[in-house]
């Protein structure tokens, strides 16, 4: 697929090699990200939602695995604040200039911290949202946490 997005031109510029990966975008799925990864035929561990967060009040980027859950305890630890929340949608619009199911860690309009779950590293590769619902790219941990000027973090909830 070639379709370009803010967030694939940004990792185009910045000189990241990288995969654009495509899927039929459903949103009536009941977990997008799920939905993606079983779309595309990859393992969820490998697949990566972003959210946007706010950490006492300061917008915050996560991303974690698909099928994980955020611990907003760990976030605020992480992020060196006291308390963290979702994001409204609409504000995680204006932040990122993505839509929701669109929203990407690379190319946003505002340039915000961002933490990646140190699961990633544990990977070979992983895939994320490429700016656009139905747009993923595909790359190393280390150019993704280079791309998104991020840092790894311990954030994820413990599983069930």
């Amino acid at each position: 697929m070639s379709k370009t997005t803010p967030a694939t031109a940004f990792l185009r510029r910045s000189n990241i090699p990288f995969e654009t990966l495509s899927y039929d975008y459903d949103p009536s799925a009941d977990r997008l990200g799920v939905h993606a990864a079983a779309a595309m035929g990859e393992p969820e561990d490998r697949v990566f939602k972003t959210l946007m967060t706010e950490v006492d009040g300061a917008a915050v980027c996560v991303v974690i695995p698909v099928a994980r859950e955020l611990s907003m305890k760990k976030l605020a630890t992480a992020a060196g604040g006291k308390s963290a929340r979702m994001m409204k949608p609409a504000d995680a619009e204006r932040v990122t200039g993505f839509k929701v199911g669109g929203i990407s860690p690379f190319g946003r309009r505002k340039a915000t911290p961002t933490i990646l779950a140190r699961e990633a590293l544990e990977q070979p590769y992983i895939v994320t949202n490429g700016g656009a619902r139905g747009v993923q790219v595909k790359l190393t941990p280390a150019d993704a946490l280079t791309a998104m000027n991020g840092v790894p973090g311990d954030v994820l909830a413990p599983l069930n």
